[in-house]
């Protein structure tokens, strides 16, 4: 039998917050999405990525006093719904499952693209199923393997960062130093913003985590400046080997920044530590975003029959089977470029709702006022700097959800709140 208003059960201590947090922001991001970085931002990348860096810390902070405040699952979507309104809850809630969709998506091409580019989309069908049912077991065996794929993968991109330093010289600017001056770094930063989203998946799982009010402040101060400190490494490293023009066109960067050096014939390290990295991430997601939509489906801002969660495994069960779908679909449509975009998008704004939330905390609940007005702006202000088609596609899918929202309450005749 299967409950349908259950709960999930508290297994998770603060390394495997950590690992899962970890897990999920060392992932796609960190081999793919320097090409379009560098597209919008040239020489300019590094200070992109700093910007977003300073975007998700405040964001961090400001979602951590909310777990605290809050510790069940459903992210900023039930912080929103607290602390504002079920209107605003809706906004974030849905804008996070849209997000993290696409960037589930943009995981699992990664992994096809590295692992066997002339069949890329099929891989990566053959990735969401199959780590969809190891999330189906339960939590603790969803942190467990993340646990190994991250240090595989970390493993795997020591040697890589080595190989692509060795008997490099430093790339020639190649192009304008500056090509899209202030607006192209802060396109950058909403594409790099991207890679650092992972910390969510800390407080998405807030209800599966021992002693919220303690484990889950300290996991994200130990995952996100990690992420932080590799991903500037990183940076430096593909900048230095390529230089901004070919790391814009490159689909590999990583393993294109190896072939630049001395020891070529390492390449293949980078197919495999982008691919088990991918697998990480896209593992810690899919997890995520469950929890998250268990969380509106409680609530009947999604069909209350995905609230139903497993007795044995305390996984939401239906929710994991419709996500499986919905990301194979878009894995056998879409494209690596246009999932990272549609994913900022979505992100930024659902951290857009959980700065605006932590800021009507009470006063010692709440970070200093600074830190969600800082987070709130830069959201907003990475938001109206992305791609345009990535701005438009998002906000036509928000605006459908919301419409959805008006039309289900109105034929339930419920209150429009």
């Amino acid at each position: 039998m299967l409950g349908v208003a259950g709960t999930l059960a508290r297994r998770l201590g603060t390394g495997d917050a950590v690992v899962l947090g970890l897990g999920s922001m060392i992932g796609a991001g960190v081999f793919v999405v320097w090409g379009p970085a560098a597209a919008a931002a040239g020489w300019w990348l590094l200070a992109g990525l700093a910007v977003a860096a300073v975007v998700a810390w405040c964001n961090a902070q400001s979602t951590a006093a909310l777990a605290v405040r809050h510790p069940t699952s459903g992210g900023a979507y039930l912080y929103g719904r607290a602390q504002l309104g079920p209107w605003w809850g809706f906004v974030a809630g849905w804008s996070f499952v849209v997000g993290k969709t696409a960037s589930c998506a943009a995981m699992a091409l990664t992994v096809g693209g590295y692992l066997w580019p002339g069949q890329a989309r099929e891989v990566a069908a053959v990735a969401v199923v199959a780590l969809a049912a190891v999330n189906s077991c339960g939590i603790t065996r969803t942190a467990r393997l993340t646990r190994v794929l991250l240090a595989v993968s970390l493993a795997l991109l020591l040697v890589v960062l080595v190989a692509a330093t060795t008997g490099v010289a430093d790339a020639a600017p190649g192009w304008d130093a500056d090509p899209g001056g202030a607006r192209g770094v802060l396109t950058a930063a909403g594409l790099l913003f991207f890679a650092f989203a992972g910390y969510a998946r800390i407080a998405t799982l807030a209800e599966e985590v021992r002693d919220p009010a303690r484990t889950i402040p300290r996991a994200v101060s130990v995952a996100l400046p990690l992420a932080v400190v590799l991903y500037a490494v990183v940076g430096v490293v593909v900048l230095r080997a390529l230089g901004p023009e070919a790391l814009a066109s490159s689909s590999a960067p990583l393993a294109d920044a190896v072939r630049a050096g001395s020891l070529p014939g390492l390449a293949w390290v980078a197919v495999a530590a982008a691919a088990v990295a991918g697998l990480g991430a896209l593992l810690g997601l899919l997890a995520g975003i469950g929890r998250t939509a268990l969380a509106m489906a409680r609530e009947g801002d999604l069909p209350r029959g995905l609230s139903v969660v497993h007795p044995r495994s305390s996984v939401p069960v239906r929710v994991e089977v419709l996500l499986a779908l919905l990301v194979g679909a878009l894995v056998l449509t879409a494209d690596v470029t246009a999932v990272i975009g549609a994913s900022s998008f979505g992100v930024l704004l659902y951290y857009a709702v959980a700065n605006a939330a932590a800021w009507t905390l009470p006063a010692g609940q709440r970070p200093p006022l600074a830190v969600p007005a800082l987070g709130l702006a830069g959201c907003l202000l990475l938001v109206v700097t992305l791609p345009v088609v990535s701005l438009a596609g998002g906000a036509a899918v928000l605006l459908a959800g919301v419409a959805g929202r008006l039309v289900v309450r109105r034929l339930r005749r419920q209150p429009v709140r």
